[in-house]
């Protein structure tokens, strides 16, 4: 059931519709980007992953050094300690790195398809030891405060939750790391509720438990308590091997509504929607069933890694959501829903 209406320039944005922002390497993705409305126009602040170009025989990726600097590893693809069977993951003696390394980039449009980057708004890079392999998927929270920007921190050690605050995307104050290893798929509520901040966040349990959206609260954005699991992987369904959620929860009548995504064990990844209580965002009123899109078009379903629709980023005009996407782990999209649509799908 996609109920979703893609724009027909899909899609709206390639890797080689940009340079490489790392000297010396290449555009290898674009991915699901932040969205927000600054200055008249429409932005995405997008994950951009880079990486060296490919030599023959040979498996190079940068990282992050000690000293903060832009590293390549190169290793031979016939070393037995080499695993690179998975395009987004090198495994090499024990030890796990990523294929890339993704930073944030700024991209604006007057209408909403046609995107230009903009030469007075630098690029966010990762910083520190704990964003040593980058920072990717960020969403973005409109707020009267400012934007509040959550993303995944990604290093050796762990995969976790950052913050950013900024007013005019120029100068940023970085607030660290909110949500502890394991964790992603971070999006704030835009307005409090009874007084407190809310966020969705997705902690990983492979021991016990899974990949699952749970909700927590805050005074501060900071500090966050009271964590309870709103949302499991459902068995034998289209999300039945992880779930996270996507951009900020739209505020309507019935409920909060937040659009999530799920895949399932074949890392097919769709999109659902769950209806949170307007005063108390803990409880679930209703869930999607079937998906409200699915990786149905050509650039959805091949490309770096193919067979999935992303998003963690949209507009909302009255009814309609402008939702802008990542399709095949590769290429920009949009598409529109209508809330009261999306509303009458769900049980």
């Amino acid at each position: 059931m996609d109920i979703a209406r893609r724009f027909k320039q899909n899609p709206l944005l390639r890797p080689s519709d940009l340079r490489p922002g790392i000297e010396g390497m290449e555009i290898t993705c674009l991915l699901n980007p932040g969205v927000f409305r600054h200055d008249g126009k429409t932005w995405l602040l997008l994950r951009v992953a880079e990486r060296p170009t490919q030599k023959k025989g040979i498996v190079s990726f940068p990282v992050y050094n000690k000293e903060g600097k832009i590293e390549v590893l190169s290793f031979d693809e016939n070393d037995p300690k080499l695993d690179a069977s998975d395009p987004r993951v090198i495994g090499y003696n024990g030890k796990n790195y990523l294929t890339t390394l993704s930073y944030l980039r700024l991209v604006s449009s007057p209408d909403g398809i046609s995107f230009k980057e903009e030469t007075a708004y630098p690029p966010i890079f990762g910083e520190g030891e704990l964003e040593s392999f980058g920072i990717e998927d960020c969403r973005v929270a409109t707020t009267d405060e400012g934007f509040f920007l959550t993303f995944t921190e990604v290093s050796p050690v762990a995969v976790g939750v950052g913050l950013i605050h900024t007013k005019d995307w120029k100068d940023y104050t970085r607030h660290g790391m909110i949500f502890p290893p394991h964790n992603k798929d971070c999006a704030l509520f835009e307005e409090k509720i009874n007084g407190k901040y809310f966020a969705l966040h997705r902690p990983s349990s492979p021991e016990l438990g899974g990949n699952y959206i749970w909700i927590a609260q805050s005074p501060d954005r900071l500090h966050w308590g009271n964590h309870k699991c709103i949302a499991t992987t459902r068995e034998d369904m289209w999300d039945c091997a992880r779930v996270g959620a996507g951009a900020a929860p739209i505020k309507t009548e019935k409920g909060w509504l937040e659009i999530y995504h799920g895949a399932d064990f074949n890392h097919r990844y769709c999109l659902g929607a769950l209806l949170l209580d307007l005063n108390d965002p803990t409880k679930v009123l209703a869930r999607s069933e079937q998906p409200i899109m699915e990786p149905v078009a050509e650039y959805e379903q091949t490309g770096f890694f193919g067979n999935v629709v992303f998003t963690n980023g949209h507009l909302i005009d009255g009814d309609t959501i402008k939702m802008y996407y990542g399709a095949s782990d590769e290429v920009i999209c949009g598409a529109e829903f209508s809330i009261t649509e999306i509303l009458n799908t769900l049980k």
